[in-house]
Parts: structure tokens; sequence; C-alpha cells
């Protein structure tokens, strides 16, 4: 198992877990839809201002990132039409109609979605330990979400909030798809997009934008939780797949709670130490996986940085870049080999 990309996964999950207290304490001065939007827009101002202005920080190695291409847009756009725009959307619609304690469980289920639209739409294949692993984190989330007594008075509401976490799983797994392109450039446009979008959903349902400190503050904790986080959401998906991805990922809300509990005060509850067994037990199941098997490789053309490993050993052109690692476009010839894998962007094969 790549242990860089885990450490990714977790870091992702932290920064994500540490904005929600964060923006907790903005609630009672601003609209939730309104604080969304601005969370987005300190994501995508946030991270654009880094890829232009320091490059060389902002890159996570020494080769450049491939640039977006055209065939990757209809992926991009229904990602960012899904996860920005539609998810927030239904939510905000949903919890309107839908009780606190339930909302919250429900809300539970994205990181399952995520796994069941990348093994039954995608095939990305994971065996038992890892649907185990998955249905740990799941419950742990569950336990931590469990807010009272759920009701059911309509199901309107609830179908709403169970679309909206559909909607961020097909995110997760379309941008899968164009993982291999600029994390920056993926990050900066999904959040432009949503960002505007939320603030004017919060508009017409009613809440006033005042000048104030309060709106750099949000754009702050966007920038972290939620444009930092997704950068390096985006670099773990090319590494281990939607379903392994979005499982690490499920350990934000544990993450956030131990947040809370030490910087706001919030009380220690027997939940917390079960989600927290639980999430553990889930987390070592999915680092200690060993998959490997005899697998063919197909014929394949893209572009992101390398280096000339037992998967690339492609020749090179009089115009393709010296040293290691690089970026350039170049041919993967079909393969058959055997060795520990996940199913990163090189390793979609069928089992």
């Amino acid at each position: 198992m790549n242990k860089t990309a885990i450490l990714y996964a977790l870091a992702s999950a932290a920064l994500f877990g540490a904005s929600t207290p964060a923006a907790k304490v903005l609630l009672g001065t601003v609209h939730p839809i309104l604080l969304a939007g601005l969370l987005y827009c300190g994501a995508g101002i946030g991270v654009a201002a880094v890829r232009r202005l320091i490059p060389r920080i902002a890159s996570s190695r020494a080769a450049p990132e491939a640039a977006l291409a055209g065939h990757d847009a209809p992926w991009l756009g229904a990602a960012i039409a899904a996860g920005g725009v539609l998810g927030p959307f239904l939510l905000m619609w949903g919890l309107d109609r839908t009780g606190a304690a339930t909302a919250s469980l429900l809300l539970a289920l994205e990181g399952a979605g995520t796994a069941l639209i990348a093994r039954f739409v995608f095939r990305e294949h994971f065996d038992r330990r890892i649907l185990l692993g998955m249905a740990c984190l799941v419950l742990a989330a569950i336990i931590l979400s469990w807010a009272g007594t759920p009701t059911l008075d309509s199901v309107v509401g609830p179908i709403a909030i169970v679309g909206a976490c559909v909607a961020w799983s097909l995110d997760n797994n379309l941008t899968r798809k164009v993982s291999l392109a600029d994390p920056l450039h993926i990050v900066e446009l999904k959040g432009l997009v949503a960002g505007p979008f939320n603030i004017v959903l919060a508009l017409v349902a009613g809440a006033t934008v005042q000048l104030s400190p309060i709106l750099l503050f949000a754009a702050i904790i966007g920038f972290f939780g939620y444009g930092v986080s997704l950068v390096l959401y985006v670099l773990v998906l090319r590494q281990l797949g939607a379903a392994r991805t979005g499982a690490y990922f499920s350990t934000a809300p544990f993450l956030g709670a131990i947040i809370s509990v030490v910087a706001l005060g919030d009380t220690v509850t027997p939940g917390l130490f079960i989600a927290g067994g639980l999430m553990g037990l889930g987390v070592w199941l999915h680092a200690t996986e060993h998959h490997e098997h005899e697998h063919i490789h197909e014929f394949t053309v893209h572009t992101h940085p390398h280096t000339h490993d037992e998967h690339h050993r492609h020749t090179h052109g009089l115009g393709d870049p010296p040293g290691e690692p690089h970026t350039h476009r170049h041919e993967h010839s079909p393969i058959k080999h055997a060795h520990s894998h996940t199913p990163d962007m090189h390793h979609d094969h069928q089992h």
C-alpha cells in the first residue's frame, strides 16, 4: 500500500474535519448556505492564487503537473455540476424538510455511496477486507452523527439528502477520471463554480451579505478545509482509486469531533471512543491491504508526472523533457506481469 497516499488521505480528512468546528463558530452569524458559498470561494480563490503566484511551493513534485485537456472537460464539468451545484442544492432543500438527527445520519452515507458507485458503475475492484474496512468507517461515521432519535415525518426531505450524498459520491468518482491533471487547477475550477452558485442560492433563500472580518475568516477556513484538503484528495485519487480514498476520508467526522473536544470544549461521549475504535480498525484493514496477482496493462496514451519505472519504459522523442521525474505525453505498451498494486490510474484492469 502507498504510505504517502495514505498520509495524504488522512491529512485531507483532517483538514476537512477541522473546518467543521471552525465553521460552526460562524453559523450563528452567517446563513448556512452563504457560509458554504464563502468556503468554496475561499478554496477556489486561494488555490488560484497559489497556482499563479508561487508555483514552486504549490507543486507537489519537481515535474510540472499535466494541464487539463479537452477530453477532461466532460468528466470535470459533470463532477462540478454534481458536487458543486446539485449536491448543495439538494442538501439545503432536504435540510429544510428533515429533522437534524435524521439528516446527520443520512449524510454519513456519502462514503458508502462513493464505494458503491466506484464498484458497480466504474468497475473499481475491492475485496472483502476493503469492504469490511469501509463498513467499519461508515458505521463509525453514523455513530458520530447520532444526535437523537431520527424521525421520518416525510420522505421528501430525506430523499433529497440521499440525493445530495449520491451527487457527492458521483463527484468523487468523476474527479478520479481527471486526477492525472493538475489538482490545483481542478480545485480552482470547482471552487470558483461552486462558491458563487451557493452564494446566489443563499441570496435567493433570503440571506444577506455584510462586509466584515467574518468573510475573510470563512475564506481562510475554506482555503485550508476545502481547497488544500481537496488538492490532497485528488492526489490520492490517482493512487488509490475512489473507493479507498473515500473510505479514508470518512475519518473526517472523527477528526473534527476530536478538534471540537479540544478547541471548543465539546463533551467526550462513549460514542466517540466506539467510533474511534471502529475507525482505527477500518484504517488498519485498508493500510495493511496486500493485493497482488498477474494482470494485463492495455495500450494507453496519457500525460502525467512520472519516472521510468516498470510501468514507464517508453522511448523519448527530441522534444521530450530530460531528467526525472518529468511530464510529457507518453504511450504504455501492453504488458503482463504480477506485483502488489492498488486501483491507481495504471491499474484499471478487470478481475
